[in-house]
């Protein structure tokens, strides 16, 4: 495959890279992200480069930016927006009227998400769902394409709170982004410390992303595959009889099924950023981590022992089957 779709994916892969150095996987997740047209939470300590990579991303596809700081005292309208009462120095004094707020752009940018108040998490729910906002009784669209990329601190840090399960549930990916090595540092601090660096340009649109997403969806997924997908999210389940041995250890609760859409649908978009039409069970594999990992509740003495879910994964997918047992 190497249509005009192709071209103007290398063309914006091209972009982003070009802007950024370090470890090319959580780059590579997050355009897989956007191309499923999913939302995407990146986790790190503070000083990796989240919000960069964020804004190198969405820069580069062209689309509307709209950033919120969160913190312990922001309030949900403070991301939805709300009805405010006109001044007299208006044309209109005392009139009501809707004020959108920050969750109006195609790319909301939710700085430390988990340092804002569950109730303020919460605000985003609809929003990450349904693609409207709903305030006194109206409810209102939100641009297309819309995705929301959160970052967070992780979670044993000071003055964070941990985002409920709902929430998670509807991002798409959890994407982690690593230490840098020497290399990588050398190569940062030479970018950032000498002349200013060129601007990100804009080498798509938002109508090049619809589009391209449309394109993912058309991927192939052959029978085999796609129940295999659906096998590696029951086995994710402690009662379940696909279940590896002992999972009730470090896992309490598994996957949902919105984990077998994330599964095909960050997949399909792998396999059409490498110029396939269809798929296979060694993309369900790459893209298990940042699919999976936000949607398996680990056990408190698992947390405690300060266990990860990645190798959790691993096991998950070498263990089940190819082929579903009679």
């Amino acid at each position: 495959m190497n249509g005009p779709e192709h071209k103007l994916m290398a063309t914006w892969r091209s972009e982003v890279e070009r802007h950024l150095v370090g470890e090319p996987t959580p780059v590579t997740e997050l355009m897989l992200t956007l191309l499923a047209g999913g939302h995407a939470l990146l986790e790190s300590p503070p000083g990796l480069g989240k919000t960069t990579l964020v804004r190198t991303v969405a820069i580069s596809a062209g689309l509307d930016l709209g950033r919120v700081q969160c913190t312990p005292d922001l309030m949900p309208m403070d991301i939805t927006g709300g009805d405010v009462v006109l001044p007299e120095q208006s044309n209109a004094p005392g009139a009501v009227v809707f004020r959108p707020g920050p969750i109006f752009h195609q790319v909301v940018l939710a700085d430390e998400l988990n340092r804002a108040t569950p109730r303020t998490q919460s605000a985003m729910l609809e929003a990450m769902q349904e693609g409207t906002v709903t305030s006194s009784g109206v409810t209102r669209p939100l641009p297309q394409p819309f995705h929301v990329l959160a970052t967070q601190n992780p979670i044993e840090q000071e003055g964070t709170w941990p985002l409920p399960e709902a929430q998670l549930d509807r991002f798409l990916t959890m994407i982690r982004i690593p230490t840098p090595d020497a290399k990588a540092l050398a190569a940062i601090t030479r970018g950032t410390t000498g002349k200013p660096p060129t601007p990100v340009e804009s080498v798509l649109d938002p109508e090049d992303l619809l589009n391209l997403q449309q394109v993912v969806r058309q991927v192939v997924v052959a029978t085999p595959v796609r129940d295999w997908a659906a096998r590696l999210v029951l086995a994710s389940h402690p009662e379940s009889e696909l279940a590896p041995n002992e999972l009730g250890k470090v896992i309490e609760c598994g996957a949902s099924p919105r984990a077998g859409q994330a599964l095909l649908g960050m997949a399909k978009a792998l396999a059409f950023l490498e110029g396939r039409s269809h798929i296979g069970m060694v993309d369900l594999r790459r893209v298990a981590r940042p699919v999976l990992r936000h949607r398996l509740l680990p056990t408190f003495e698992f947390l405690a022992g300060g266990g990860d879910v990645d190798p959790v994964i691993d096991h998950l997918v070498r263990c089940v089957p190819r082929e579903h047992a009679a």
